[in-house]
């Protein structure tokens, strides 16, 4: 392991995320210009066109491979996001360096349909062929193993809400999540034993909780992140699990939260487009439910279904742990992997 220094400045504002990304470029160019001829190099996407620094040492030592994992897309994510502007000069900067980069490369994995279809429909070669697969994340098949049943979380006893329903967002609240359609459906519910509990952070985190304040919405709670040996806690105390994507972000982002929800079994609440890799995975293995945008009176069924504990209800969570171990977990996954890697020419 080769690590590169970085000044980590975190990501409190956009020049200090820049100047750790400059110096991690820096200090990936130099370390792989340096190393002996590789068999291999994956590349992640983030810091943003990293990859060109696993392409210098392929143009050093021409028989290594360059595999691409896109997990973000750039300047896509951006100009969705708002922080570009769509179709503006720096954004055809970008499409230009990626259509260059993916000339050179020997593969690319995305981690959903809609992903790969966007990436390959813009940046696909015309020279050649180049090979892409489809490979979502995963979690550890032991750090979840069947049968196991962790402690009651502390924090559902001290948030009062131990003897209700609970609606879980677990993770990071961010720019491409939609939290409209939930909290109207808690507006909906105030006078039902039923609570939605946000644990997390990320750059909505404050504006969730205010707007929940603003609405008089005393059941919905938000928390920061807890530690890691706590999660299985957290998602043992929840009725079911939300997850969410903005419309507009279909492609350019793929929710990893559902890999966990479903190795605890807990049944799935999706909101968002039809195509991304949720949405996919509750219509094939029938985990849950997937909702479009707007639709309140959806979400309000569902949670009710699970109030009263339905017949119907009561299927999704063993659903959800059979999609876990069936496609889900790291023993399924890294094979996948394992045939990419060697499938290379």
């Amino acid at each position: 392991m080769h690590r590169v220094w970085t000044p980590q400045l975190g990501k409190g504002t956009v020049l200090r995320r820049c100047a750790d990304y400059g110096a991690f470029y820096l200090g990936a160019l130099a370390r792989l210009a340096r190393l002996p001829e590789q068999d291999v190099i994956v590349s992640l996407t983030t810091p943003p066109y990293i990859a060109w620094a696993a392409i210098v040492h392929k143009r050093l030592h021409p028989r290594a491979r360059v595999v691409l994992w896109n997990m973000d897309c750039y300047p896509e994510a951006a100009e969705r996001l708002g922080k570009l502007t769509p179709g503006g000069p720096v954004a055809g900067a970008m499409r230009s360096l990626n259509r260059s980069l993916f000339r050179q490369l020997d593969h690319r994995i995305s981690l959903d349909g809609a992903m790969d279809t966007l990436l390959m429909s813009q940046y696909a070669p015309t020279a050649r062929r180049l090979p892409s697969s489809v490979i979502p994340n995963w979690e550890p098949l032991e750090f979840y193993a069947a049968g196991s049943r962790p402690p009651p979380w502390s924090g559902l006893e001290r948030h009062g809400i131990s003897d209700r329903f609970v609606v879980l967002y677990l993770g990071n609240m961010g720019q491409g999540h939609e939290f409209a359609t939930v909290l109207d459906a808690a507006d909906a519910l105030r006078r039902e034993p039923v609570s939605f509990l946000f644990v997390g952070g990320g750059g909505r985190q404050r504006e969730v909780k205010s707007d929940a304040e603003r609405r008089g919405l005393t059941n919905v709670v938000v928390t920061d992140y807890v530690p890691r040996d706590e999660l299985k806690s957290v998602l043992a105390g929840a009725g079911c699990t939300l997850i969410s994507l903005r419309d507009d972000c279909l492609g350019v982002m793929s929710p990893s939260k559902l890999h966990a929800n479903l190795a605890m079994g807990v049944p799935v609440l999706f909101i968002g487009p039809r195509g991304c890799n949720v949405d996919e995975a509750v219509e094939r293995y029938e985990c849950g439910v997937s909702l479009r945008v707007g639709d309140v009176a959806g979400v309000v069924h569902f949670v009710r279904e699970g109030l009263a504990n339905t017949s119907r209800f009561q299927t999704y969570g063993p659903r959800a742990r059979a999609a876990f171990e069936a496609a889900y977990c790291d023993a399924r996954v890294l094979p996948r992997f394992d045939a990419v890697l060697d499938g290379l020419e």
